[in-house]
C-alpha cells in the first residue's frame, strides 16, 4: 500500500469523521498538508519558521495543492492517523506514553510517513538515544537502519548524488561535532515509514523567508525530496 492508497483508505473510512471541519476541508482541497506531532515528553515545538519555508518550497517547485498552514496534533490523538505526512522533532527526552506509542505504530504500519529530526544533531544525545529506544520497543531492535546513499529518496525530485546534504549546524561545536553522511529509516514491507535524521534539518530550514535570497543554493530542496518521496512511495 503506498501513501496515496493509505490516504484514500483512511479518508474514506470512519477515521475521516474524527477530523474537525477545517481538517476535513484540507483533506478535500489539498494534496498535502504538514502535521507536526506534539508529545508529552520533551520539547516538540521547535523550529517554528521551518514549516512555512517547507510549504513555500513545495508551492514554488511542485504542482501539489499545498495547504498553507501547519497543522499541530497530539501524537495521542487518533486524528493524526489521517495525516499524509508527519513531522516530529526536539532536543530532549522522547518517552511515549501508551496512547502515543500505539498511534505511532499504527500510523507507520498502516502506510503513514513520519520525518523525525534530532535537533541536537548528536548521535549520542538524549533525543537520539531515547527516540531510538522507543523505535526498538515498537518495531524491534534492528528495525532502524542506515539508508544507502543511492536510496530513491535522494532522487525523488531533485538529485542528491552524495546522499543527504550536510547542514551548517553539524559542525558548530554543539552536539557530537560530526557530519553525518547517512540518514536512518524504518521500512515496513519494503516501504519507508520512518525517516530519521541526526542532521538538524529543522534548524537549517528555520529562517526568515527574506533571507532565502542570500543562499547560494536553496537548502529546502531536500525537504521537497522528502515530501515527494513520502507521497509517492
Amino acid at each position: 500500500m503506498n501513501r496515496a492508497q493509505f490516504l484514500r483508505l483512511m479518508l474514506g473510512s470512519a477515521a475521516a469523521a474524527m477530523l474537525p471541519p477545517l481538517a476535513q476541508a484540507a483533506a478535500a482541497d489539498y494534496d498535502f498538508w504538514l502535521t507536526r506531532l506534539k508529545y508529552d515528553s520533551g520539547d516538540w515545538d521547535v523550529d517554528q519558521r521551518m514549516p512555512a519555508n517547507l510549504i513555500t518550497s513545495l508551492i514554488d517547485y511542485t504542482h501539489l495543492r499545498v495547504d498553507p498552514k501547519e497543522h499541530v496534533l497530539a501524537l495521542a490523538d487518533p486524528k493524526m492517523l489521517t495525516a499524509p505526512f508527519c513531522y516530529l522533532a526536539g532536543h530532549k527526552l522522547v518517552d511515549f506514553n501508551p496512547a502515543e506509542r500505539r498511534n505511532f505504530e499504527r500510523y507507520v504500519r498502516n502506510g503513514g510517513f513520519v520525518f523525525v529530526d534530532d535537533c541536537n544533531h548528536d548521535i549520542d544525545g538524549l533525543f537520539a538515544k531515547s527516540f531510538e529506544e522507543q523505535m526498538a520497543k515498537i518495531f524491534g531492535p534492528k528495525a532502524l537502519k542506515k539508508l544507502p546513499n543511492n536510496h530513491a529518496l535522494y532522487r525523488s525530485f531533485f538529485e542528491f548524488k552524495d546522499g543527504p546534504p550536510a547542514t551548517t549546524f553539524e559542525l558548530n561545536g554543539w552536539g557530537d561535532d560530526l557530519v553525518h553522511d547517512y540518514l536512518k529509516g524504518i521500512e515496513i514491507d519494503g516501504r519507508l515509514g520512518v525517516l530519521y535524521s541526526n542532521k538538524d534539518y529543522g534548524c537549517e530550514w528555520d529562517y526568515d523567508w527574506r533571507n532565502k535570497r542570500f543562499l547560494a543554493e536553496d537548502n529546502t530542496k531536500f525537504a521537497v525530496n522528502i515530501v515527494m518521496y513520502a507521497l509517492s512511495s
